[in-house]
């Protein structure tokens, strides 16, 4: 597990899917059959659980043009920047439960904003980077202990 910062707010357009897990990738396969220029644009998923237990999961890529999503008729969703806890998984497609595994443990830091999300960054077509946002008191470790 590592620490991430992420230097800036990133707009994204998403598909919702149908359902969880099984609607993920037919949500992926939609979102990449409408977009142009994907060897420039980053990848994600996003998901969090409702109150009533249903986890909600977005395929999402960043827009490139101001205007992008409401053109293709596609909603829109801001991935905050700040202080995240990551895990990197390799190849995740040879073990697709490393990604549940990955924030099963990213999840259980007292660190994670209670608020946040799930966040899968797709990297290449075999890397993703698990990411859980960190919460509003969450401070850098120095080192240094300061009464």
């Amino acid at each position: 597990m590592d620490s991430f910062i992420l230097g800036e707010d990133i707009k994204v357009m998403c598909i919702t899917a149908t359902e969880f897990p099984d609607g993920i990738e037919r949500a992926h396969i939609q979102l990449h059959a409408m977009l142009a220029e994907k060897e420039r644009r980053r990848f994600f998923g996003i998901s969090w659980r409702k109150e009533n237990g249903e986890i909600i999961y977005k395929a999402a890529a960043d827009e490139m043009a101001a205007g992008e999503a409401e053109k293709l008729g596609l909603e829109t969703f801001t991935i905050k920047k700040g202080p995240y806890n990551s895990f990197y998984i390799r190849d995740f497609m040879q073990d697709v439960g490393s990604i549940k595994r990955a924030f099963k443990l990213l999840l259980s830091q007292h660190e994670v904003d209670p608020d946040g999300y799930c966040l899968e960054w797709y990297i290449g077509d075999n890397d993703v980077k698990c990411m859980v946002p960190l919460g509003p008191d969450y401070q850098d470790y120095t080192g240094l202990n300061k009464e």
